[in-house]
Order: structure tokens, then sequence, then C-alpha cells
């Protein structure tokens, strides 16, 4: 092997060392945001969990607002994925229903990363300056929204729900609920729940029976 092809292998596992290293400590940050709190979990606790010292950690992240920072908008990021393609479906109403099962079907595939954004008290980011990224969770949050507005100009929701938001917060508390109370009591022998993934539709159905506009009945031919 010529030395030019040593030294691009070295430096290749090198590389490849150093992104190892950085997915452990996000993966350690993450599990102590989510059993202790934010608050609660230092840089020299992550490094402990790791097998690190704290000057190793800050080698990849400057401090612990950086190192949370990353992991939201990398976790965000994942459940933006799972939302992209139902932005292709034309009716807003259906995109709301599969909204609900890709909310719920990122939670069942990525606890973790649910409990860091959904489930833990997350302080206020302030963002690099000139950065280009959204604040975490503002690209989902505005789907839904906009998704809601998209029904109301086209008349499918009663004029009670003329405020977007107010009907995007309701669906989003709902299918909230539906995946919070699976982790938190989906062991539970005396509550017994059904599946999130089974009764998605149902809660669905049971809040846009109330808000959808009635369809016109056409008259009967005589």
């Amino acid at each position: 092997m010529s030395t030019e092809a040593i030294r691009m292998a070295s430096l290749a596992r090198r590389e490849r060392q150093k992104a190892e290293t950085r997915q452990a400590i996000l993966d350690a940050a993450r599990a102590l945001f989510v059993e202790h709190g934010v608050a609660a979990t230092t840089m020299r606790g992550i490094a402990a969990a790791i097998g690190y010292t704290p000057t190793a950690i800050y080698h990849h992240f400057r401090d612990k607002d950086a190192l949370l920072l990353e992991l939201c908008l990398t976790d965000f990021g994942t459940m933006a994925r799972a939302l992209h393609a139902i932005g292709t479906i034309a009716d807003p109403i259906e995109r709301l229903r599969q909204m609900a099962h890709a909310y719920v079907g990122f939670a069942l595939a990525n606890p973790q990363q649910y409990r860091l954004l959904f489930m833990t008290d997350l302080p206020d980011f302030p963002m690099p300056p000139g950065s280009s990224a959204p604040y975490p969770g503002e690209g989902a949050y505005r789907f839904l929204v906009d998704t809601v507005a998209e029904a109301v100009a086209r008349q499918r929701l009663r004029p009670a729900f003329e405020d977007p938001s107010v009907l995007a917060q309701l669906l989003w508390s709902g299918v909230h609920g539906l995946a919070t109370l699976w982790m938190t009591h989906g062991r539970d022998p005396l509550v017994q729940l059904h599946h999130p993934a089974q009764v998605v539709d149902a809660m669905c159905d049971a809040l846009m029976t109330g808000a959808l506009r009635p369809v016109p009945q056409e008259a009967p031919s005589a």
C-alpha cells in the first residue's frame, strides 16, 4: 500500500472514530436528559456514562446547551422526514389523519427521541447567530397549522374552527395523549390500553366529526 493510501485510510479511520464518539455522546446525553431532566444532567455526568473525560466531551460540544440543541434538531429532523411524504396528499383532512398516524409511528419507533422532544421540559434555545436552521420543532408544528388553515380555506371546517391554531392544538393534544399514555401506562394491567396504532383512526374520527362542516345532502330526484 502506498504512503498516500495509508494516510487516507488513517484519516478515514479517525473521522469514523470521531463520528462514533460524537454519536455515543448524543445517545448518552439523550438518555440522561430523559431520565433525570435537562437541569440535573451535567456534561461531567454524560462523560461518566460513556467512560470519557469531560475534556473529551468539550472537544465535540462547547457546552450542554449546544449538545441539547443538536439533539433536538437531529430528532426533530427524523420526525420531519416521517412527515415529508404526507405533504403530497391533496386532501387536507386526509393529510391530518396521516399526520396523526406518522406522529404515533414516530413515537413508537423512536421512544427515547419522543420522550426527549415531547415529554421533557426543554429550555428556550438561543439559536446560533446566522443559523439558517428553524427553531426545533417549528417546521413540524407549522406543517400542522398550515394544513388546518388549508382545510379552513377550503371551507371543510365549521366556522367555530376558523382559527387554525385552535384545532391544530386539539389534534396535537389528542395524538400526543395516545402516544404518551402508551409510554407511561402501556404495561399497566389495570388499564389494559389498546395499542395507539389501533385507535388513532378512532381518535381522529372523534375529534374531526365535531369540527367538519356537514356535507350538503343532494335533494332526492322526483
